[in-house]
């Protein structure tokens, strides 16, 4: 037998068993598929084989490391919504590309959690923002514990044995590749996210999504911009979707040019909280690349399965009683106060760019964008992932997207840099809104719409609110994240629509707020 024919039989079986180990890739089991809401909080985006991690990694990490953790229980320490009996929070994805790995979905950022009581157990909501999610303290953790010494096939393994024993082939790639390429990728990953250090720190419940873009994706440099913004809630985006009022949906340019459309610009629904994203199907495939997903014909499966489910997913229902006789007498106040940029399904600014001269919100996040950065994020989509959507921009005039307000008592904190707690202090003066106040809590406060945001004392609050509105409630004194409005991109300042109404007036619009 000739020497090329003997090395070809031994090629096969190798060649078999390196694709078997490494690249075999397995669909995840039916609960989550076959469920649209367990698909949304726990399926695969495609992101695992570029992004993800070997799973029994991300299962011991916490309890190697747990002195590098916020507090107990694992990565539920980062505020992530963690359903009893779920082996991981929402936002984790588990599936075997070759081997196990854990990647990251869409529900990272965007599935939320609230109690009516602190002894009450937390309700997880798919696709609302995660207020409670600290990610940038996640991020941190794992470059921390990569930087460890500790972070090393003998430790590691240890741990793993105590939970699983590995096969020996298993153990061997653990040991020889896994666990040194993890540490290098995550090490590689804490100086990519370097230049967030030097900024205002998230905090639970933000992230930095235009600087992610502009930095970490589109390698422009670093220009010490702050644009902290709070998650969005995704429910029932078709509201902002209304026949003549958007993006054409086959304009896939290079360059978003207004000037070029038949809308007027201040009747143009745009998406993103600044209008620079022209439609959902763009948001969708921008955030998923840039948790490492890769264009395969799986991928734009995902991307229409949830561009299709979050157009009709209702917001949920406020928990809680209604005074429906004083909620009526909230809707009149709505509908002079509030309806012009808010009720959904009319010709309305509903999903329009309000002005920052006329809106007087923190403008920092609405200067963080350009259009050089629109246009460079548009060729590279085009260009090096192959796919198409309608195009980046920026408007004209920078200001904020007017929201729909449905599922409003579980989107707090408000504004788009979460600056105020409740949506009773939206409706006081400037100097009547707090000013310092504890975020991250998911108790709801039943006086005011929100979460509860101060800490408790004794029989006191920690830090005085100066707020106009007693607040219902109080967090343990190791609970909660301090914002301050002084700090750059934090401020309260703005929409200050309603601000002038009697308290009963502004009672009765909070107790209407609550039915939507």
């Amino acid at each position: 037998m000739n020497v090329f024919l003997i090395l070809l039989i031994l090629a096969v079986p190798i060649a078999a068993y390196g694709w078997y180990k490494f690249f075999r890739d397995l669909p995840q089991p039916d609960w989550i598929t076959g469920d649209p809401e367990a698909n949304f909080l726990y399926g695969s985006i495609g992101g695992e084989s570029e992004g993800g991690m070997p799973y029994w990694i991300v299962v011991v990490l916490p309890r190697i490391f747990d002195d590098l953790m916020p507090g107990p229980g694992g990565y539920a320490a980062f505020g992530l919504p963690w359903a009893e009996g779920a082996e991981f929070p929402a936002g984790f994805s588990r599936k075997t590309i070759g081997f196990e790995r854990v990647g990251f979905n869409c529900a990272l950022c965007h599935a939320t959690q609230y109690r009516t009581a602190p002894e009450k157990t937390p309700v997880i909501v798919a696709a609302g923002g995660s207020h409670t999610a600290d990610i940038q303290g996640m991020l941190d953790f794992f470059t921390r514990a990569a930087n460890d010494p500790r972070f090393n096939a003998d430790t590691i393994l240890t741990q793993i044995d105590a939970s699983y024993p590995l096969s020996w082939i298993d153990r061997q790639l653990y040991k020889f590749l896994y666990i040194p390429i993890t540490r290098k990728r995550l090490q590689e990953q804490g100086r990519d996210f370097a230049w967030a250090d030097d900024l205002p720190r998230w905090g639970p419940g933000r992230d930095a999504p235009m600087n992610l873009t502009k930095f970490n994706f589109l390698g422009m440099e670093v220009d010490g911009s702050v644009d902290n913004t709070d998650f969005p809630s995704l429910w029932n985006l078709q509201t902002r979707v209304q026949p003549g009022r958007t993006w054409p949906e086959h304009d896939h340019s290079l360059t978003a040019d207004w000037s070029t459309l038949d809308i007027d610009p201040a009747r143009l629904m745009l998406m993103n909280l600044d209008g620079a994203t022209t439609s959902f199907r763009s948001v969708v495939i921008d955030s998923a690349l840039g948790l490492q997903a890769k264009n395969t014909p799986f991928f734009r499966r995902r991307v229409q399965e949830l561009e299709d489910w979050l157009m009709t997913l209702p917001a949920p229902k406020y928990p809680l009683p209604i005074d429906r006789e004083r909620a009526t007498a909230g809707q009149a106040v709505f509908e002079q106060h509030c309806a012009a940029c808010h009720a959904s399904g009319r010709d309305n600014r509903l999903g329009t760019v309000i002005p920052l001269a006329e809106i007087g919100t923190d403008p920092e996040r609405a200067n963080a964008w350009s259009r050089e950065a629109a246009d460079l994020a548009n060729r590279l989509v085009q260009e090096r992932f192959r796919l198409t959507r309608t195009p980046m921009g920026q408007p004209d005039e920078p200001g904020y997207v007017a929201l729909q307000l449905d599922g409003v008592w579980l989107r707090a904190p408000y504004l788009h840099n979460g600056s105020v707690p409740t949506l009773r202090a939206m409706l006081e003066p400037e100097e009547g809104r707090p000013r310092t106040f504890y975020r991250g809590y998911d108790v709801i406060d039943r006086w005011n719409v929100g979460f509860v945001s101060r800490r408790c004392v004794g029989d006191e609050e920690e830090l005085p609110t100066e707020s106009a509105s007693p607040q219902w409630g109080c967090m343990p004194g190791h609970e909660g994240w301090l914002y301050d409005t002084a700090e750059r991109g934090n401020s309260n300042s703005g929409h200050l629509y309603g601000t002038t109404l009697q308290d009963e007036l502004k009672d009765a619009l909070v107790e209407y707020l609550k039915t939507l």
